[in-house]
């Protein structure tokens, strides 16, 4: 099988295509991604030589050339998307061209060279916020995007949903939980929170720290998709979750217990707008029909996560001082 992933630099986009290409040898990957400020080569350094993936820079908004790759695959896993929720505050544009525009793009080449198969990874933030004692999020939960990227990726599973009932096409939709692990960009809370403590510096929890999300340790979601693109039933949604409602303040205090420092290296900052109270996903639907559930505890998952961010200095180090992106505009472009 040949699949197109688009994200794949990126942080679950990278470990994907790990996983794939581990499982299943034969397989050939093709990784589009712009390498904008989260896609970094270096996630994917080891498989440079494999003859079984290759790296196509470029954007999924770019109609030609998307298309020219959408015919030679069998399958899309759709990962590229601007994702952090700050930066969607902060500028909204490229969110929308990405997540709403790319995805169309990537679309229209499905539909355009035989319908080809096209798996869309999306967000448990389409569906809005939770009150502490809300029943979880499923498949049926009416949709509610409360930021401008919740609503571009609202926006994106929409328009994926269309293709299948006005043009047939083969789809299916992951809605996923928050995930962690390896190769997560140094500016979401986990990696962040980590790197700072490895230097020495205190980590900045958002408001009263009391905002809870369900975690995914990132090899699960993986095995999701898997699952979901091998066995799942066309046109239908899956969410995909942690069993793991944890809130931020409780993950803080597990992250300096587990590195050793005290709750003097808290430092309370002032809450974003509109920050969602709680998210947490019933998975029920993908258990029962394709057998997957949560391997990987919430403990065990960050252990390794911290392990990862130790072992791997030189890889955040960069990132973190920006170095790696002046490396890459200089191999690409910008």
């Amino acid at each position: 099988m040949k699949l197109l992933v688009t994200g794949g630099a990126g942080f679950i986009g990278s470990n994907f295509v790990h996983y794939i290409l581990k499982k299943y040898p034969d397989y050939q990957v093709v990784n589009l991604d712009l390498l904008t400020y989260a896609g970094n080569l270096e996630n994917l350094k080891e498989l440079e030589n494999n003859p079984n993936y290759k790296f196509v820079k470029g954007d999924i908004a770019d109609f030609e050339l998307v298309n020219n790759l959408v015919k030679d695959c069998d399958i899309i896993v759709h990962f590229a998307a601007e994702s952090h929720v700050d930066r969607s505050i902060l500028d909204s544009e490229e969110f929308i061209r990405t997540n709403v525009i790319g995805t169309h793009t990537l679309l229209e080449a499905a539909k355009n060279n035989g319908n080809k198969r096209f798996h869309h990874v999306s967000t448990d933030e389409v569906f809005g916020a939770l009150k502490m004692d809300d029943p979880k999020f499923n498949e049926k939960t009416p949709y509610d995007p409360r930021s401008p990227y919740s609503a571009s990726k609202a926006s994106s599973d929409h328009l994926v949903r269309a293709y299948f009932h006005t043009y047939n096409l083969p789809i299916t939709i992951s809605n996923c939980s928050n995930n962690y692990g390896p190769y997560m960009f140094p500016e979401k809370l986990f990696p962040l929170f980590i790197t700072n403590l490895i230097e020495d510096k205190k980590v900045p929890l958002y408001g009263d720290g009391m905002n809870v999300r369900d975690w995914l340790y990132v090899e699960d979601h993986c095995v999701a998709i898997d699952a979901i693109i091998h066995k799942g039933r066309i046109g239908e949604t899956y969410c995909v979750g942690g069993d793991a409602e944890k809130n931020n303040k409780e993950i803080t205090y597990k992250i300096l217990e587990l590195m050793g420092k005290g709750e003097d290296m808290i430092e309370f900052v002032k809450d974003r707008p509109g920050h969602d109270r709680r998210y947490a996903i019933d998975f029920s639907k993908i258990k029962n029909e394709l057998g997957w559930e949560p391997s990987v505890s919430f403990e065990e998952g960050l252990q390794k996560t911290i392990e990862w961010y130790k072992n791997n200095e030189a890889w955040w180090k960069d990132i973190k001082s920006g170095e790696y992106a002046k490396y890459y505009e200089k191999q690409y472009g910008k």
